[in-house]
């Protein structure tokens, strides 16, 4: 999700190593979208992500627990593609300050890149000397401190001189999240199949012959971008989120498909970045469609999460599409010089 310009708040700074988590949402001015949806269910496994060598070469190496990302295999280093027992997630090492590669979850949600405290000690900032700014989540606000960063480098993107949230360790094994600033002229491409991902510049479209769908995004505000899709025969906006691991949709969405009839309700719980937890039902959605492309057996949590509020998005049919849905294709790309979601299917 992407954010207005945002000052640093005058409020007392929140402690680096205090528990605030994972994600959040905003329209308003003086607030800062960061973090990746999830349920308060337990970390999954770490897999490191390669978005492309950076630019400059590490000036000093990091502290071993933060440079040694250890795999277990069969886990895929980069890239993990959702299954039938796991949501896939994305990494991507970055490297802040000339030190790391740190690991951090690609999430197209989130307007911000954000780091835990334990990447502020790697950096040798003082805690005493940040300052701090408001965040908004799925689920509510808090405010959060900021640590300055010289420069952020992953594959062709580079960012100068800003400032990252420091946020609590909720990724399941990651060290903050890799947001959409300086992504506006860049193209990603998540190789699911072959365990890679890169982030270069974009330069065209993809040969329609290589046998992608290429569906058009529309943006939201602050480098949102949404797809026009069906969720049976209701007519849905849907963002592309890759830091969500699960799909969720507002209550207009829901009852705009009650009257289909809907079953098998499940209670589910949603955690965001200030640990506040909402609940939600979760249920089977009818088949998604955008263009060609249709995914069934999709479930849905429903409820009036604060991300739709933020997004004044509380009366129209709005889906946030999640890993649940996005890791099961082949190859996923988000072009955003384009406004294009290129899409290949599974085989198998």
């Amino acid at each position: 999700m992407a954010a207005a310009a945002a000052e640093p708040q005058t409020a007392p700074v929140i402690p680096a190593g205090e528990s605030i988590a994972a994600r959040s949402v905003s329209t308003a001015p003086s607030v800062l979208n960061i973090g990746s949806l999830h349920r308060p269910s337990g970390a999954e496994a770490a897999a490191e992500l390669n978005a492309g060598s950076p630019q400059s070469p590490p000036a000093e190496p990091a502290e071993p627990e933060i440079s040694q990302i250890v795999v277990q295999a069969p886990e895929p280093r980069y890239a993990a593609p959702t299954l039938r027992d796991r949501i896939g997630r994305i990494w991507a090492p970055v490297v802040i300050n000339g030190r790391g590669p740190y690991r951090l979850v690609l999430d197209t949600g989130a307007t911000r890149s954000a780091v835990i405290p334990q990447v502020v000690d790697s950096l040798g900032v003082p805690v005493a000397q940040l300052a701090s700014v408001r965040v908004t989540g799925v689920t509510g606000s808090a405010i959060v401190p900021l640590v300055p960063i010289n420069t952020m480098v992953v594959g062709d993107l580079m960012v100068d001189s800003t400032n990252l949230p420091v946020v609590a360790d909720v990724f399941g094994g990651a060290q903050g999240v890799l947001g959409t600033e300086g992504l506006h002229d860049k193209r990603i491409l998540i190789d699911f199949g072959h365990d890679r991902v890169s982030i270069m510049r974009s330069k065209g479209q993809l040969d329609r012959r290589a046998g992608f769908e290429i569906l058009p995004l529309h943006p939201l505000r602050d480098h949102l971008l949404a797809l026009d899709v069906r969720v049976g025969n209701i007519r849905t906006k849907a963002i592309i989120d890759t830091g969500a691991q699960v799909s969720i949709g507002n209550t207009a969405l829901r009852m705009a498909l009650a009257r289909r009839g809907m079953k098998d309700v499940t209670k589910e719980e949603i955690e965001g970045v200030t640990l506040d937890v909402a609940r939600g039902d979760m249920m089977r959605a009818p088949p998604i469609e955008a263009g060609a492309v249709r995914f069934t057996g999709v479930y849905i949590t429903y409820g009036d999460m604060y991300i739709f509020d933020r997004w004044q998005l509380m009366d129209q049919p709005t889906l946030v599409l999640g890993m649940d849905v996005l890791g099961t294709v082949d190859v996923l790309v988000i072009d955003y010089r384009l406004r294009e979601l290129q899409v290949r299917l599974r085989t198998s």
